[in-house]
């Protein structure tokens, strides 16, 4: 039987409640990927080009530190990452997250939580990204699925 845990980045609280749910769900393991500093609402002001969230977005380079790594990642056959979607695709966070964590020969799948956009990019850009990583699939979530849906979509 696959071990699985729920990696999650969460800015407003909605990607950790999804993350929550399919962890119950699945009885997976859950981690939460913190920033060493926290965004607050003006870091998220997307409207703002000086906000922090629109500089770390434009800087392809910028990898927000995170308070910690996953100590025993070699448990685990399937990793979830979760995120809200910024601009398009992941926060930035994320590339900070799997570049200190190894996830070779893990399942990945990616969990999105957004208002619209899908899944798609976020997925697309991140198999591109780390062409060594076995990105499974990725869904677009909003905290209504059924049980069932979770687990299909992990199965």
């Amino acid at each position: 039987m696959s071990k699985i845990l729920i990696c999650y980045f969460s800015a407003s609280g909605v990607t950790k409640k999804c993350s929550e749910k399919i962890s119950e769900v699945l009885g997976a393991d859950l981690f939460e990927i913190e920033p060493v500093d926290k965004y607050t609402a003006e870091d998220l002001d997307w409207t703002n080009k000086s906000s922090r969230s629109s500089i770390e977005m434009h800087d392809k380079n910028s990898r927000p530190k995170i308070v910690r790594k996953v100590d025993n990642l070699d448990e685990y056959d399937k990793v979830v990452i979760g995120f809200p979607v910024w601009w398009y695709t992941c926060p930035t966070i994320i590339n900070t997250f799997i570049e200190e964590n190894d996830l070779t020969g893990k399942e990945i799948y990616v969990l999105v939580t957004s208002g619209s956009s899908s899944y798609a990019d976020s997925f697309k850009n991140l198999k591109e990204t780390y062409i060594n990583l076995n990105f499974v699939d990725g869904r677009r979530f909003n905290g209504n699925e059924s049980s069932e849906e979770i687990q299909e979509w992990i199965k």
